[in-house]
C-alpha cells in the first residue's frame, strides 16, 4: 500500500510539475533584470525539481585528460545480467601507455552508480575503468526471480571473469563486503581472474568496530521489523510490478529527515541564485539534486540479508558468511594485494570498520597490504571532491601499480 500511495501521489502531482517545467524554461532566461515574472519562472524551477525520479542519471564522461592529451571516452556494455550491467568507459585508441583495467564496484544503496561519477572520471586518468551499473529493481520483471546477497556476490565473479585476469577491484561503501567474499572465492578456487588487488573504501566490514548512528539503527529493530515497515511491492505500471523491493523513496526519506533545515537552506538558495540571474551557483545546486533524487529501489532479499547478515549479526567478520553453502573464508586470499581507505569525520562508516579486513586477510603478506586515513573527510569525501583527488587517488593508484 506504501508504494501504491506513492506512486498515487506521483502521478496526481507530475502535470504540476511539467507545467511549472514549462512555465520555467519559457520566462527564465527571458528575463535579464529582476521583476515579479522571473519570481515565477525561480520558483516554478525549483518546484519542478523538486521531485523524486527513477532512471539513471547519464555518466557525462565524454572526455578524460591522461598527461596531456584530451582523450574521447564511450561507454560500452560489457555484460548485461537482470539486475546489473557490467558498464565500460572506453578510451579512444590514442597510443596510451598501459593502464591496468579496474572494476569499481558501485553501492546498491538506494542510489544510482552515477554517484561514483567523480570516483570513475579520476580512475580513468591512469586506468582501464568498469563500472557495475546496477538496474531499477522495479523495471526487473518477476521472471528473473529474487535477488540475494549470495546473487550480489556472483554477479561480483562473473563481472571480474568479464573484465578478465590481471584487473584490480575498488569497491566503495555497502559493496565492501561483498568484493571481499567475491575475491576470497575466487581465491580459494584459484579462479584465474582473481583481482590482482583489492582496494576497499570506507565499507563496514566489520561494524561491531566505533559505530555509527546507521549502525545502533540497524541492530535497535528486529529483522522482521524491517521486513514489516520497510517493504513494499511494485505497483502497476512498472515492469517489476509485485516485486518485494526496498523502495528508494523510503530510504531518501529517511536520508533527508536526519537533516532537513539543509535541504530547505539548498532550495531556497537555488531559488535566490536564479532570482538573481546567478546561473553557475545555481547549476551547482540543480546537479547535486539531479542526482541525489534519483533513486533506485533494491530487492527485498539483498536489503533484507544486508541488514541482517552485514549489520545486526556481522558475518563475515564472526567467520559465519555464507556463499552457495560455503563459508567465505577471506584468509584463502592469498596473491591479491590489499588496500583500505577510511574517513576520519564519517558518521555512516566509521574509522575502524573498513580496516578489519587487514586482519581477516591474514594470509595476505604485509607488504601488500596498505591502509590510509584521510584527516579531514566525512564519508562522501573519501571517493569525491578535492581530498579524494588530490590525496587519496594517488595512494590508490600507486598500490595498484605496484602489482602491476
Amino acid at each position: 500500500m506504501l508504494y501504491q500511495a506513492y506512486q498515487f501521489q506521483s502521478d496526481l502531482a507530475s502535470p504540476l510539475r511539467l507545467a511549472a517545467q514549462y512555465i520555467s524554461s519559457t520566462l527564465l532566461f527571458q528575463q535579464t533584470e529582476r521583476s515579479a515574472l522571473r519570481k515565477l519562472a525561480a520558483a516554478c524551477d525549483v518546484f519542478s525539481r523538486m521531485r523524486l525520479t527513477h532512471a539513471r542519471p547519464p555518466y557525462n564522461i565524454h572526455s578524460v585528460m591522461v598527461g596531456e592529451q584530451d582523450v574521447p571516452v564511450t561507454e560500452e556494455t560489457v555484460l548485461t545480467l537482470p539486475f546489473g550491467t557490467l558498464l565500460r568507459f572506453r578510451k579512444a585508441d590514442a597510443g596510451l601507455p598501459y593502464q591496468p583495467p579496474v572494476l569499481l564496484v558501485a553501492p546498491l544503496s538506494g542510489h544510482f552508480a552515477t554517484l561514483l561519477r567523480e570516483t570513475a572520471r579520476t580512475l580513468l586518468q591512469d586506468h582501464d575503468v568498469y563500472i557495475t551499473d546496477w538496474h531499477n529493481a522495479r523495471d526487473v520483471s518477476l521472471q528473473h526471480g529474487g535477488f540475494s546477497l549470495d546473487d550480489y556476490i556472483s554477479y561480483m565473479i562473473r563481472f571480474t571473469e568479464a573484465v578478465g585476469p590481471d584487473s584490480h577491484m575498488v569497491a566503495v561503501c555497502q559493496p565492501c563486503v561483498a568484493a571481499l567474499a567475491a575475491t576470497a572465492i575466487m581465491a580459494e578456487d584459484d579462479n584465474p581472474a582473481q583481482p590482482r588487488s583489492l582496494t576497499l573504501m570506507a565499507g563496514p566490514v566489520d561494524c561491531r568496530i566505533n559505530p555509527t548512528e546507521v549502525n545502533r539503527l540497524a541492530v535497535s529493530k528486529p529483522i522482521e521489523w524491517f521486513e514489516k515497515n520497510l517493504i513494499s511491492r511494485v505497483p502497476l505500471p512498472h515492469a517489476g510490478v509485485m516485486r518485494r523491493v526496498y523502495p528508494g523513496f523510503v530510504q531518501l526519506s529517511a536520508f533527508m529527515s536526519m537533516n532537513p533545515e539543509r535541504h530547505k537552506e539548498s532550495f531556497r538558495l537555488m531559488f535566490e541564485h536564479l532570482d538573481h540571474g546567478r546561473m553557475e551557483e545555481a547549476a551547482t545546486i540543480q546537479n547535486f539534486y539531479e542526482e541525489y533524487l534519483a533513486v533506485n529501489d533494491l530487492p527485498a532479499e539483498f536489503y533484507l540479508e544486508t541488514v541482517e547478515k552485514v549489520f545486526q549479526t556481522y558475518d563475515l567478520p564472526m567467520g559465519k558468511l555464507t556463499w552457495q553453502g560455503r563459508t567465505v573464508n577471506p584468509a584463502a586470499i592469498r596473491r591479491t594485494a590489499l588496500m583500505t581507505v577510511e574517513g576520519e569525520r564519517d558518521d555512516i562508516c566509521a574509522v575502524g570498520q573498513t580496516v578489519a579486513a587487514q586482519d581477516l586477510c591474514s594470509s595476505v603478506r604485509p607488504y601488500r597490504k596498505t591502509h590510509h586515513v584521510q584527516t579531514g573527510v566525512g564519508h562522501y569525501g573519501v571517493f569525491s571532491g578535492r581530498r579524494w583527488n588530490q590525496q587519496i587517488y594517488p595512494r590508490v593508484r600507486e598500490a595498484i601499480f605496484s602489482t602491476c
